[in-house]
């Protein structure tokens, strides 16, 4: 089972001796150097296949290999260099590009052609039909639980091009993506939300897809969830799904999203990460309702105990996520729902953004922390002149 391809060492290597010559003809022609790039596929630093290990950092050719057709192939000779490299034996590779070193310019250009050649003998299968193989093992409930898992790895990669998220549900994949979110193996269920996260960011055709299947709730159960990598995916396919989906904020709203942030952020065993994402999943909704200007903002906003948390962080010993605080703070100050005796009186964010105060002017003295805490401090400062202003607002009413 599982859908890893298979390419013999001799064709690999004759593609890289392809590709290496192509690159060094183009120094000839351009009289200029030519490099090859490839990206890699990462959420927030997290690595392209899962593993514990968050800071590793894993590359994969063929991450980026949108030239394929829904109808079949490769279409470029580049796609499947970048595929067959990606597959084969970096020893043999490397000890292949030693030898392309000593070839003619007209050698390599004879190669080219018997790379072409060989190529159209080849039957590499599209990024649909990789997509349609891993999606009918996930289907097959008699697939073992180790294949089933490279499946959902496989489909990680292949869901990165936007045409390839498009055309997930079509295949079939969505519904059984999603119905391993209920697989008893966390690590299955893990890398299912991850999926989903990846097929939804930025893609609001997907973003409707997933939240129609009544996907949310079952994702806002999972960053609930002890088991820490499978919150913090969770709650990263929550962001993706909502962000600037106005449909789907509404139905986070509904489905108590204020509760499930103040839980996380005011839990001082958190994992950082997810309190991070927490905080950033705030301000970005926050921005949108300031963009949106509705009149009528919804309650999530006055939950005074959220407000509070999100203002306690900005004492946190970290200071990425104390800076997400202060600026979600910001942010909260702009709406118009914003009740500062509020933030005063519940949250005392005036004695917040006075230890903040005090703290920064450690840190300046301090080359390593001067620059951050020049920053930071006239960021504390915008906040406390908003603050600042919604008070006398509140006092020349009251008065």
């Amino acid at each position: 089972m599982g859908i890893s391809m298979s390419i013999s060492t001799t064709v690999a290597a004759l593609l890289v001796l392809l590709l290496m010559g192509i690159a060094r003809t183009e120094r000839v022609n351009k009289s200029s150097s030519v490099g090859l790039f490839w990206s890699t596929a990462k959420e927030e630093g997290d690595l392209l296949r899962w593993k514990p290990e968050a800071n590793d950092d894993l590359s994969d050719p063929t991450v980026h290999e949108e030239e394929r057709h829904l109808d079949g192939g490769f279409s470029s000779l580049d796609g499947m260099l970048q595929w067959a490299i990606g597959h084969s034996d970096p020893a043999k590779l490397k000890e292949a590009t030693l030898d392309i070193q000593h070839l003619s310019p007209e050698d390599l250009k004879q190669r080219q052609m018997e790379i072409k050649e060989l190529m159209e003998k080849l039957n590499t299968p599209s990024d649909a039909k990789l997509m349609k193989i891993a999606i009918d093992d996930l289907n097959n409930l008699s697939v073992p639980l180790e294949d089933r898992r490279r499946a959902l790895e496989e489909l990680l990669i292949l869901v990165e091009p936007i045409d390839n998220a498009n055309d997930l549900h079509k295949l079939g994949g969505l519904t059984a993506v999603i119905r391993e979110l209920d697989n008893v193996d966390p690590e299955i269920r893990t890398i299912s939300a991850w999926i989903l996260g990846k097929a939804s960011q930025n893609n609001p055709f997907v973003q409707n897809q997933i939240l129609e299947l009544g996907t949310l709730a079952k994702l806002m159960d999972m960053a609930r969830s002890n088991y820490v990598e499978e919150a913090t995916k969770a709650l990263y396919a929550i962001s993706a799904l909502i962000r600037n989906n106005l449909e789907g904020q509404e139905l986070f709203y509904m489905e108590a999203g204020d509760m499930m942030l103040q839980n996380i952020l005011s839990n001082s065993s958190s994992d950082i990460r997810l309190r991070r994402k927490s905080v950033f999943l705030l301000a970005d909704l926050v921005e949108c309702q300031l963009d949106s200007r509705k009149s009528k903002e919804p309650p999530f906003f006055s939950n005074h105990l959220l407000l509070k948390s999100v203002v306690d962080l900005m004492a946190s010993a970290d200071l990425d996520l104390q800076e997400k605080a202060l600026y979600a703070v910001k942010k909260l100050l702009l709406l118009r729902s914003t009740d500062a005796l509020v933030f005063k009186e519940v949250c005392g964010l005036d004695l917040a953004l006075q230890r903040m105060r005090e703290q920064l002017q450690q840190l300046i003295v301090d080359d390593k922390f001067k620059e951050y805490a020049q920053d930071m401090e006239n960021l504390r400062g915008e906040v406390e002149a908003i603050f600042l202003g919604e008070l006398d607002k509140v006092t020349t009413v009251s008065t």
